[in-house]
């Protein structure tokens, strides 16, 4: 497996605290079935002003750590990069890390507030060549009201990542009910840990595997975590690329409040 979004770098914002922190997260990861991490720090001006060129040498730092540890873990350059008005500019002088310097980037919007300029945002990040793959669409706070965008979104070029936790209620019933409901209507395009450390927010991917297996079917469970991401780190159009498989079903007449609130008293 691939993990495309993994804050493992020891004491960078909010990931590792530090290299012992570290070691053990790819441990972990590797036990776990996965083979190649992208190292996806935060990138906020004027709160984590992480800069392009410290990261990769962060980056190699820790590979050279792995390697004399005898952990086989392969690390990629990557970012979590949050929604600003310049970040197409940002992605062109390379201040934003795209995910291994393929055409594809980690974009993070507001958590708790739905941007007026969103999908504009997203439309001139594709229009200058990059795939931008919006992190842990499920755990915003906005997604109720606004999920025919994030439904157009997907389905309009913008990547939708899950975070493999959300699948397995590590983050409530909420997200939980929303990746699956993403999941079956076809709006995922990746899953991956969006690990911080080894106890909360584990490098774990092998449950997030057999939870979408059920729900999607174990082809496109491979899509998920295995070919879509290698194709990333490829750098492959995504245009030659499986598309999200959708699972048909018949939903109840049932307001989304409503149903939200069945999923978390079940």
């Amino acid at each position: 497996m691939i993990d495309l979004h993994c804050h493992i770098l020891p004491g960078v914002d909010d990931g590792a605290g530090d290299l012992a922190t570290a070691l053990e997260m790819a441990a972990m990861a590797v036990a776990d079935g996965i083979t190649i991490t992208a190292c996806t720090p935060h990138i906020m001006p004027g709160v984590y002003d992480n800069e392009a060129n410290a990261v990769r040498a962060r980056v190699d730092e820790l590979a050279k750590a792995l390697a004399e540890a005898d952990v086989p873990l392969k690390l990629v350059v990557g970012s979590d990069a949050h929604m600003r008005p310049d970040f197409t500019a940002a992605l062109h002088r390379g201040r934003i890390l795209t995910l291994n310097d393929s055409r594809y980037v980690l974009f993070e919007p507001p958590h708790h507030v739905a941007p007026p300029r969103l999908e504009e945002c997203l439309f001139s990040i594709q229009m200058a060549g990059y795939v931008p793959v919006l992190t842990h669409p499920e755990r915003l706070s906005w997604i109720e009201t606004r999920y025919p965008l994030i439904t157009h979104l997907a389905r309009s070029g913008t990547w939708m990542q899950i975070t493999a936790g959300s699948l397995s209620g590590r983050f409530g019933k909420r997200p939980q009910y929303w990746a699956e409901r993403m999941l079956k209507d076809g709006l995922v395009h990746v899953l991956a840990s969006d690990a911080h450390n080894c106890t909360s927010r584990p490098p774990l991917l092998s449950h997030a595997y057999d939870l979408a297996a059920t729900a999607v079917g174990r082809d496109e469970a491979e899509n998920l975590l295995h070919v879509r991401p290698a194709a990333i780190l490829d750098n492959t159009d995504p245009g030659l690329l499986p598309a999200p498989v959708a699972i048909t079903e018949t939903r109840p007449h049932t307001p989304v409040w409503k149903q939200i609130i069945n999923a978390v008293r079940a």
